[in-house]
Parts: C-alpha cells; sequence; structure tokens
C-alpha cells in the first residue's frame, strides 16, 4: 500500500484539475499507454507519482518522490513533463537510465501519446568534437603531444569521421579506445571555446546541441553536465543547457556528491600543461618568422613548465607520505601547504609571465601578424581566450594555496600521473538551493533510495531543500517471495586482518549454491582482490574483475556468459541492470561507510559535530543506508527475478545501528544457513 501524498491531503483545491486529470486519463485501464504497450498494466503507485508531479508542475515547488523499485517512475514523470507542454529539463545521475529516457521512453510516449514534441539529448562538452582544433593540428605529427601511434593511427580515424558525423559525439567512433589521450586534442572543452568568434562557429557540434536543445520540449542531461553548467554560469560563459523552468532530478540521492566536484577549485599537473601546449601551439603559429617573438613565447612557456615540475614534485612530497596505502585523496593544512609556498610563488610568476608575453602580442597591429591565414578575429579571440585561462589557473593557485576558507576542505588527490590541489565545499546545500532549486519553478527529486528511516529529513538538509511536497512509494515487487536476505551467523570484525579470507570461504559456499550468477561488491579493491584470489582457486565458474575491462564491456560479458560472476567495487553499486536469472545473487562484503580518513567526509564529520550533532547517527550511518540499498537493489528489477542478497558484515546484527540498515532493506525473509539458500532456489 503506497503513501499518500501528504501535501495533497492538506489542500486538495490548490492545483488546477487539468494536468493532474489528463495525466491519470494517460495511466488508465484503456487509456493511451495501455492501447500502445502490451506489457503495460495499470500500478497504484505509477499513477500517484505522475499525478504528484503534475500536481507540482501545475503549482510550482518541490516534490520529493521515493519510487520503489518496479513502480516505472520515468514514465510516471515523463507523461506530465509532456503533457505539460512547456520545456522541462530531466537531469540523470547515470548515463545508462539518460540513454533509456533518450532512446526507449520518449519513442514510446511520442507513438502512444499521439502528441508531437521534440527532445534532446545533451552530454558534456568534452564529448564533442571540436572542429577548429582539429582544424589546427598539424599533419606532419610534429610536437603531437599524443605520440606518434596516436598521430598516424587514431587522428586520421577521427579526421575520417569528422567528414560524416553529424553530431560529433565521440560514442560513434566505437573502436576508439576510452580515455584515449589523442581525444582531449580535439575535444570541445569550455576552457579553449572561443565562442562567436570562432571561425567553425556555426558549424560546431556544441552550437548545434544548444540550439536543437532551446528548440525541444523536453531536454535529457546528466548531473555531472547539470552542475557543470550551473558553475560556470556563475561567469556567464561556457553554459549550454537553455533556460527550464521546470526539472526532474532522477538518482537525486548522488547529486550531492557530484555538486561536491563541480562547485569548488582544482589545479593539477595536467591542467598547466594543457595550457603550456595550447599557448606553444596558439602562438607559435601566429608569429610566424618573428623570432624574437619565438624566443619570447618559448622562455615563457620554458619557465612555466619547469616551475610546474616543481610545485608539483614539492606538493607530492609534502603529502604522499601521510597517504595511507589504500587511499589516494589526503588532507592539505595551511601548515602542509607552506612547504609548497615558494615553488607555487614561481609558478604564479610564471604565469604572469605568460599573461604579459600574450597581452604583448595583443598590441601588435594586424599587419605585424606574419600568419595571413588566421583571422584577425579568430586571433585576437585566441589570444584573449589564453589569457582568460591563465588568470583564471593563477587566481586559483592563490586561492588554494591559501587554504583559508573554512567553508572548503583542502586536499590533494593523487590519480595514476596526475597531482591535483583540491577545494571543495564542506557543505552544497546552499549552493544547490541557489543554482539548480530556486532557479526552477517546479522540481521533482525522485530515486529509488532516498528516504531514512522512513524520513526525508537527511536529503532535505544534505540539499538545502525547504518546503516540499513528499510521497514514498514501495516497491512493486514481492520480496517476501522473490529474495531472501542472507545474513552469515559467525562472520569476524569488518576491520580485523581474518576478515578477507573468511569473506573469501563465505564466497565461495555461496556461490556454490547460486551457481555462480552473482554480483560480489566491495567497499574497497584490498578486500576485492584478496576475496576474488581465494575464490579463483576454488570455483570453476567464469570470474570478471573490475578494472580488468572497460565497465560497459565487463557487463556485456557477464550478461552474454552463464554462470558468471563478477567482483567489483563502487562504480558497480548503482546504475546496473541485469535482469534475469543472469543475476540470481548479490553479496556485499562490508556495509559501505564512507572511509573517515577521506578529506572530505572528514571535513563533514567535523561540521556536523560543530554544530553539536552527532556526526555517525546523523551522516554517516544515512549516507551507507542509502548506499546499501543501491546495491542490493541490483538484484531484484523485473517481477520475475528471484534471487539472494546476502551481506557479510557482521555488525548488522551485532551493532545498535544495525536496526536501522535492517528496517531500510527490502522485506525479504531473512536467513542464517546455507543449507536454507538450497532451499530457495529448490523451489
Amino acid at each position: 500500500m503506497s503513501i499518500p501524498n501528504k501535501s495533497a491531503i492538506r489542500n486538495p483545491q490548490s492545483a488546477m484539475p487539468d494536468l493532474v486529470e489528463s495525466t491519470a486519463q494517460v495511466f488508465a485501464p484503456d487509456g493511451p499507454l495501455a492501447r500502445a504497450m502490451p506489457e503495460f498494466e495499470p500500478r497504484a503507485g505509477q499513477i500517484e507519482m505522475a499525478t504528484a508531479v503534475a500536481r507540482v508542475f501545475e503549482r510550482g515547488g518541490v516534490l520529493l518522490a521515493e519510487a520503489g523499485t518496479g513502480t516505472g517512475k520515468t514514465l510516471a514523470y515523463l507523461v506530465p513533463a509532456i503533457l505539460r507542454r512547456d520545456r522541462v529539463l530531466i537531469s540523470t545521475g547515470t548515463k545508462n537510465l539518460q540513454e533509456q529516457i533518450f532512446f526507449k521512453d520518449i519513442p514510446a510516449l511520442r507513438a502512444a501519446l499521439g502528441i508531437p514534441f521534440t527532445a534532446t539529448y545533451m552530454k558534456g562538452r568534452a564529448n564533442y568534437l571540436c572542429l577548429h582544433k582539429l582544424d589546427q593540428l598539424v599533419d606532419d605529427g610534429s610536437g603531437f603531444p599524443a605520440g606518434p601511434l596516436a598521430h598516424n593511427v587514431f587522428l586520421p580515424m577521427i579526421r575520417d569521421w569528422a567528414k560524416r558525423t553529424e553530431t560529433g559525439d565521440r560514442a560513434e567512433l566505437e573502436d576508439l579506445p576510452e580515455d584515449l589521450p589523442v581525444w582531449n586534442e580535439v575535444a570541445a572543452t569550455a576552457d579553449t571555446c572561443l565562442g562567436t568568434e570562432c571561425t567553425r562557429f556555426d558549424d560546431c557540434y556544441v552550437t548545434k546541441m544548444r540550439q536543437r536543445a532551446a528548440a525541444s520540449d523536453v531536454v535529457i542531461v546528466n548531473h555531472h553536465l547539470l552542475c557543470a553548467d550551473a558553475a560556470v554560469r556563475q561567469n556567464a560563459y561556457g553554459e549550454v543547457i537553455p533556460a527550464c523552468h521546470r526539472a526532474i532530478l532522477d538518482e537525486a540521492h548522488q547529486l550531492e556528491e557530484i555538486a561536491t566536484q563541480y562547485f569548488g577549485y582544482s589545479l593539477s599537473n595536467y591542467r598547466v600543461e594543457e595550457l603550456a601546449r595550447d599557448v606553444e601551439r596558439s602562438l607559435l603559429a601566429m608569429v610566424g618568422d618573428d623570432s624574437r617573438s619565438k624566443d619570447n613565447i618559448a622562455k615563457a612557456i620554458e619557465k612555466l613548465r619547469e616551475y610546474a615540475r616543481a610545485f608539483f614534485s614539492d606538493l607530492a612530497f609534502a603529502h604522499r607520505g601521510s597517504a595511507l596505502k589504500s587511499e589516494d585523496r589526503v588532507r592539505a593544512t595551511v601548515d602542509s601547504l607552506a612547504e609548497t609556498s615558494e615553488a607555487g610563488e614561481h609558478l604564479s610568476g610564471a604565469l604572469e609571465l605568460i599573461q604579459s608575453t600574450l597581452s604583448l602580442l595583443v598590441r601588435l597591429k594586424p599587419d605585424d601578424n606574419r600568419d595571413q591565414d588566421i583571422d584577425g578575429e579568430t586571433r585576437d579571440e585566441t589570444i584573449a581566450t589564453l589569457i582568460r585561462r591563465t588568470g583564471e589557473l593563477r587566481d586559483d593557485l592563490r586561492f588554494l594555496l591559501r587554504a583559508g576558507d573554512p567553508e572548503h576542505v583542502y586536499f590533494v588527490e593523487f590519480r595514476g600521473r596526475g597531482i591535483f590541489l583540491r577545494a571543495s565545499p564542506i557543505d552544497v546545500s546552499a549552493i544547490v538551493r541557489e543554482l539548480l532549486l530556486d532557479r526552477m519553478q517546479a522540481t521533482v527529486l525522485t530515486s529509488a533510495t532516498l528516504a531514512v528511516d522512513g524520513s526525508f529529513d537527511y536529503i532535505r538538509d544534505r540539499l538545502g531543500i525547504r518546503g516540499a511536497d513528499e510521497v514514498r512509494l514501495p516497491s512493486e515487487f514481492d520480496f517476501t517471495r522473490q529474495a531472501i536476505l542472507y545474513l552469515p551467523r559467525r562472520m569476524p570484525d569488518p576491520r580485523s586482518d581474518g576478515f578477507a579470507s573468511a569473506a573469501g570461504r563465505e564466497v565461495i559456499e555461496i556461490l556454490k549454491r547460486t551457481e555462480g550468477r552473482a554480483f560480489v561488491l566491495f567497499t574497497s579493491y584490498a578486500t576485492m582482490r584478496a576475496v576474488q584470489a581465494i575464490a579463483e582457486m576454488a570455483l570453476d565458474y567464469p570470474i570478471l574483475a573490475q578494472g580488468t575491462s572497460p565497465r560497459s564491456q565487463l557487463l556485456k560479458q557477464f550478461r552474454e556468459t552463464p554462470h558468471s560472476v563478477l567482483f567489483a567495487t563502487s562504480s558497480f553499486w548503482q546504475g546496473v541492470d541485469v535482469a534475469g536469472e543472469a543475476l540470481s545473487c548479490v553479496i556485499v562484503d562490508k556495509l559501505p561507510f564512507a572511509s573517515p580518513g577521506d578529506p572530505v567526509t572528514a571535513a563533514r564529520i567535523e561540521a556536523v559535530r560543530a554544530r553539536g550533532g552527532d556526526p555517525f547517527a546523523e551522516y554517516q550511518v544515512p549516507l551507507a543506508i542509502l548506499a546499501l540499498q543501491q546495491g542490493l537493489g541490483r538484484l531484484i528489477r523485473h517481477r520475475r527475478d528471484r534471487g539472494v542478497l546476502a551481506v557479510l558484515d557482521p555488525r548488522l546484527r551485532t551493532k545498535g545501528y544495525g536496526r536501522r540498515f535492517i528496517a531500510s532493506l527490502p522485506p525479504a525473509p531473512v536467513v542464517h544457513d546455507l543449507i536454507q539458500l538450497e532451499a530457495f532456489f529448490s523451489r
């Protein structure tokens, strides 16, 4: 039985009936969806959510809607969005859902409703080809930073594709490996965009995407693009999402984490090198045979690279020593950054030298430009863009080195060869409210996991939501029949040295009874590798592991390989759908508490404690509950699915807070013996 919308009960006359009634009619047993979709069946929860969305679209405000798996929430919010006949922005947490909406749900609704509406699917700028940057790459390969293989093999592939593509979306290049450095040379990033002064502006794929979106009724983005766009709007530069008055944020439980990434400051060795390379490439082409200008530019770039190497070397030396082996982010303080102050001043000076060198070129008369192939306006805009980028980088460096803003947490992150100095907001609630929620007349935030302890208080606090209507809809699936929750009786403390070996033995016994067909999800790579090594010695089932292939390829292999087992960490805990017998078991090793050693988590714990709260009960437990719900939510995706949910962490049974986790899990029967797993699958 669903929980009714409290706001609708309080004020039943507050909404105009047209959109609410017409929405309900679409979901009726004899309505358009039933006539057009053979497998459609009316669901009370879906209708309740759809009418709640319609109500907030008519009246304005915020709706918090938790819709359990099987509710059909995507159609529930798409139908009133389309019937409203006003542009609506839909943002998702995962690319998979974004593609499902655009390629599956939108065409189905267009056919079912008989309403002529348009939709645009938007990705971040870096997914699109920049024709201007492609034109700039010289054919002889000299100085090509991605290397001769990229120049001789992949660049011709991109050039050939550029002649055919209508979208410029790199996803069309299926043979182009992920994370290939050559793509960075031709991607349409905001940093390098020349705007309307670009000679290829009218042909630009980002321009065309923006134009399509501005003429569309439904604009589909993801949270990364949503936050990135909101962040650049503060500077009125580089935004691509058109103005919308109504928004639907699906998978809204991810919004705080993603907002934290985008509404902060970041400086990296990659960013400095990209600037140096772009200055070198652009300006050396402009000055032609002017040896004096060439020499000045070369010296300025050499200084920038020299001081950048020294700065990031000092930064790594000052912070890497305090990092735990399992962590790649280390808290930075005024004292730790003081060790890099001299190198930081030198780097700042090198950036000022680049700016002054660029400014000298601006003052050159057009006749002094030796390269007559470069349009004067394009030349000036290119220099202006480089000056802006250099100034922004210098300002970010100075802000980060001061480490003086109490509203930010400062840390150093190590990723491969990348060294990043970052400052992230400790509390994003005011930012989300000001830059996202307050800009909309109506906003729907929805997910299968939004409430904790039966309340939306946690998500309201984290996202700065003041007044909001609420609707909670339980899953349409019968977990009492379709699933069991297995909690082994004897497991060591997950923080003990013996946990990994005990978990390995338990995983083996579970997988023997499920005959593979499982996700084994871990909170750390170290435990994953240890358990995987144990399991591989004892099992004959095909074992796939995160990190050995791209995520999409691993999922494809899992679906196509009978009795396979996938070992994975955080990125597989959500946004992954595998229906049917291929996935009959989800095993979670530990309760997914965020590491208190992580700088952002630590700063948020300190903030809760500073205001007199209990950080464990108010922040760490709710966050872990939502993560566990997402991980176990991978199992039952269809009415015909059956399977085992297994949590190996004994704290579910031995700690008082374990009851909060148990209460948040699907209402599946709890079992403690492996023989009960055998009985379940033999039914």
